[in-house]
């Protein structure tokens, strides 16, 4: 099997292909030699860099591809819908950056409370500033999320530990051992000092109305995405003084390249800290994510496993339909799948998955996940094929 790794991936991650056996190409492809020679790779993996249209996921199933990767949390550059109509799984690494984003999240704080930012600018520039800088502790204030995922309680947990702060947060699917305590929307943001978002996606979550619930001494940070906000009420709501302070790492418009302009009518706002997409940059986010990423591709590759699939139930539990179990102990020969299907077929039973180990020499045990119960005359018709032990239902 081939992997095209076409944005690069750390050491850590292209070992975990090489221990599987799994060769890679490492060489950037634009989109004209991406539509050529895509159908020559099993798996495609990239970062924010190449945008995986719908026309290399048509080319790459005219050959062998059969997965895509983003090393990263967020999929907006491949055409997941496209992937999904091609029998092409899309599959994240959401978990190597969790702690980085977090960790930003409240460099992002501290910077709005203490005037960090502030104070740095003024000692470059020959000027020492203290008694206008006098700032705000974090310490046993309220924190607000919106937005409880993975970072979102990654923040709490910091939040609780480090600073003794309390963590409210809504979410619509409350994590209840997080030890967040769950309110609604609009009480989060009448109650919290520091409001964090960590939602995704590209609808707002905050805009003037959410804006106009805030205390007027309460800072936003928003490490999720520029979209989530309305910018223009925040703007307004931050030169009239209606909230504190805004820090965020993520714009609605971002530039396309290293060293490119950055126009944003935020950088004129002296109650503002700014970041440039940082979240998940640091040594150890890009280690872990491209690691992860890896173990998910082999994964899938060589042994059909879902875990971080976006487009694909990651378990069965997730189709929220009622299955049943089948238990069968049989030899390990060839010709015993093929007589089971046969016999469920006949009898009109789709099998959602079936998962087979050795047991010992000679012999396995099957388990069949169905979508409609077996009867005893099944059973019976399934104990009277050859090489069947036992059944168990």
């Amino acid at each position: 099997m081939k992997v095209l790794i076409n944005d690069g991936l750390e050491k850590e991650g292209l070992a975990v292909f090489q221990q599987a056996g799994i060769e890679t190409d490492t060489k950037k492809r634009d989109t004209t030699q991406l539509l050529l020679e895509i159908e020559q790779f099993d798996a495609l993996v990239v970062r924010s860099a190449t945008k995986v249209t719908r026309e290399i996921i048509e080319a790459g199933t005219k050959g062998k591809l059969k997965i895509i990767g983003r090393a990263g949390v967020g999929y907006d550059n491949i055409d997941a819908v496209a992937a999904s109509e091609y029998g092409v799984v899309v599959k994240i690494a959401p978990y190597g950056s969790t702690n980085a984003v977090a960790e930003l999240a409240f460099g992002l704080m501290l910077s709005l409370s203490r005037n960090i930012p502030q104070a740095h600018h003024s000692l470059k520039n020959g000027v020492w500033i203290k008694k206008q800088l006098e700032g705000k502790e974090l310490a046993f204030k309220t924190l607000g999320l919106i937005g409880c995922g993975r970072i979102g309680q990654k923040v709490a947990h910091i939040a609780k530990l480090g600073f003794g702060m309390e963590v409210i947060g809504h979410d619509i699917k409350p994590c209840l051992e997080s030890g967040i305590k769950f309110l609604s929307k609009k009480e989060v943001l009448q109650q919290a000092d520091y409001i964090s978002i960590h939602t995704g996606g590209k609808n707002i979550v905050i805009g003037a109305d959410e804006l106009a619930l805030i205390k007027p001494t309460a800072y936003i940070i928003n490490t999720s995405r520029g979209n989530n906000i309305d910018q223009q009420a925040l703007c307004t709501a931050l030169k009239d003084g209606k909230i504190a302070g805004y820090g965020t790492d993520v714009y609605k418009e971002e530039p396309k390249s290293e060293g490119a302009p950055f126009i944003d009518e935020l950088k004129e706002l002296d109650n503002v800290v700014l970041s440039s997409h940082l979240g998940a940059s640091t040594v150890e986010a890009q280690r872990e994510t491209s690691t992860e990423i890896a173990k998910v591709i082999c994964s899938y590759l060589r042994g059909g496993d879902f875990t971080n699939a976006i487009n694909a139930g990651e378990s069965i539990e997730v189709e929220e339909k009622q299955v049943f179990t089948l238990f069968i102990h049989h030899r390990d020969v060839p010709g015993v799948f093929a007589n089971i299907d046969k016999v469920l077929a006949d009898n009109n039973i789709n099998i959602r998955a079936n998962y087979s180990r050795q047991i010992n020499a000679g012999y396995a045990i099957s388990v069949y996940v169905l979508h409609h119960q077996v009867t005893p005359e099944i059973i019976a018709a399934l104990k009277a094929s050859p090489n069947i032990s036992n059944i168990k239902i």
